[in-house]
């Protein structure tokens, strides 16, 4: 009889720490993919904005030739991608207002 009665107290007792343990173990997977997916979009972005640096670089050394010896090439690679990335939101932002 005691030893009924105690199952019956440790099994109430233990349900609601292992079902807050059961809990947090799914949250703990649910964030693990949350971020895989986030991760995978960014790492997607990012070699998206590398192959733009790229043809941009490319691009500019073939109109001129040695320039990527000049001091403000990188900022004229930037300023470029920026000018291309601007236009392109404008574009985006014209076909939603329409």
């Amino acid at each position: 009889m005691f030893n009924l009665k105690f199952l019956k107290t440790l099994k109430n007792v233990m349900n609601p720490k292992a079902n807050l343990l059961t809990f947090s173990e799914g949250q703990r997977l649910a964030n693990e993919e949350y971020i895989k997916s986030l991760s995978s979009t960014e790492l997607k972005i990012k070699s998206d904005e590398q192959r733009l640096e790229a043809m941009v670089r490319q691009q500019l050394k073939e109109e001129f030739p040695n320039i990527e010896k000049s001091a403000s090439y990188d900022l004229l690679v930037d300023a470029v991608i920026h000018n291309y990335k601007s236009k392109q939101l404008q574009a985006t932002d014209d076909v939603e207002v329409k």
